[in-house]
């Protein structure tokens, strides 16, 4: 019995070599600076943001900002074991990652309950998963792998045979895998996210720019149709065009965010001052963060917030320039083209650029799944990092 449960002395040393000793390179401490300042800017923005809510239903001003900085600690913890992991062992860890996700995607469909009109969470006693953020991650890690193994075939100039199976063909089937199940939960928002970031690790991986830009455009026209053969998205599209048309429905968020952009102006109302949060922008601290934070700050906290997040991105695709092996070199570059797609969309919905498809802001909005998983690539980007020629 004894013998069944202990390791063997081989599987002793393959995990022990995979954590990194004190001996190994630090982590890039640009990196670790601007991590910390993004999770402290955006705590003190969800206590703000959603502190009269929290009020009003909970009898506590500091419900959520005390909840957000418990996953926030999580999150840091997460991070540091992460990051004291070598990269090789979420290489071995990503073919049993990937049947998790596509298990939890599916489970959801059977036994996921039902949240905001969304059938997208699992309940895990006292905590919710969401495994379409977990889908994210998993989605970057596989295709790095994949491009690990077959980058020689992908690139293979002298057979256009291979380009298109192995660069092309293989690569959208393991990403349309996961999206399809997200699909059929009607979250059309992480179905843009992973369609995106799918197609940039593609192309970062070597494949032939005609063949991603043709499966781009079907997957463009798959994507527009469903929104607009699917009456929840077709209404959303309407309401996009003429929002004042549905001031009192479906355009109301949208407008009392613009509002609260507006009155902000350069300089904003000051800390807590914000006017649109009491009950006028719904979700204030989730995904409409973005307009309360510019009603306080100004354009000046605004410019700030994404200024902080164009540092990390560019020190991520920084780690992944220096990254001394293809499996780290599109890990690092997929975890940082999350990031920037995630603000872009959500900046994108909040100012009525695109339609409201309900896009969360890392760091700042509340919630645990998705800000633990944020946590979680950012210490694997850090594990990169100490790896990388260019980390310093």
């Amino acid at each position: 019995m004894k013998r069944s449960i202990t390791l063997s002395k081989a599987q002793k040393t393959f995990f022990k070599n995979q954590l990194l000793l004190k001996s190994a390179p630090r982590s890039d401490i640009g990196l670790i600076i601007v991590i910390t300042i993004l999770a402290a800017f955006g705590t003190l923005m969800v206590f703000s943001a959603g502190e009269p809510y929290a009020l009003s239903r909970y009898n506590d001003g500091a419900f959520f900002m005390k909840r957000q900085a418990i996953w926030v600690a999580i999150g840091f913890l997460c991070m540091y074991i992460a990051a004291h992991i070598k990269p090789s062992f979420y290489e071995f860890a990503t073919t049993p990652l990937y049947v998790i996700t596509l298990f939890l995607l599916t489970l959801v469909l059977v036994v996921g309950f039902v949240g905001n009109g969304a059938k997208r969470w699992i309940s895990i006693g006292p905590f919710t998963l969401q495994p379409s953020e977990i889908a994210k991650i998993a989605i970057v890690l596989v295709l790095a792998k994949y491009f690990s193994v077959y980058e020689k075939l992908a690139r293979d100039q002298r057979n256009r045979k291979n380009i298109l199976i192995y660069g092309t063909v293989y690569p959208i089937l393991l990403m349309l895998i996961p999206i399809t199940l997200v699909m059929l939960q009607k979250h059309l928002s992480c179905i843009i996210i992973l369609g995106l970031l799918g197609l940039l690790m593609i192309v970062a991986g070597g494949a032939n720019l005609r063949y991603i830009a043709g499966c781009g455009c079907v997957g463009g026209v798959g994507v527009l149709s469903l929104a607009i053969f699917t009456d929840y998205t077709k209404e959303r599209i309407m309401v996009w065009r003429d929002p004042e048309k549905y001031k009192l429905t479906g355009g109301w968020q949208t407008l009392q965010g613009l509002m609260a952009i507006g009155s902000g102006g350069i300089f904003g109302v000051g800390y807590g001052n914000s006017v649109m949060k009491h009950c006028y922008v719904s979700e204030p601290a989730n995904d409409m963060i973005f307009a309360i934070l510019c009603e306080e700050l100004g354009l000046l906290g605004g410019m700030s917030a994404l200024l902080i997040f164009a540092f990390l991105i560019f020190r991520g695709y920084k780690i992944a320039l220096g990254a001394n092996d293809v499996f780290s070199r599109l890990t690092a570059f997929g975890i940082s083209t999350k990031i920037a797609i995630q603000v872009l969309l959500n900046v994108a919905v909040v100012t009525n650029t695109i339609p409201n498809t309900g896009i969360s802001l890392p760091f700042f909005s509340y919630g645990g799944s998705s800000l633990i998983m944020i946590f979680f690539e950012m210490g694997i980007l850090l594990s990169i990092s100490r790896f990388s020629k260019i980390h310093n």
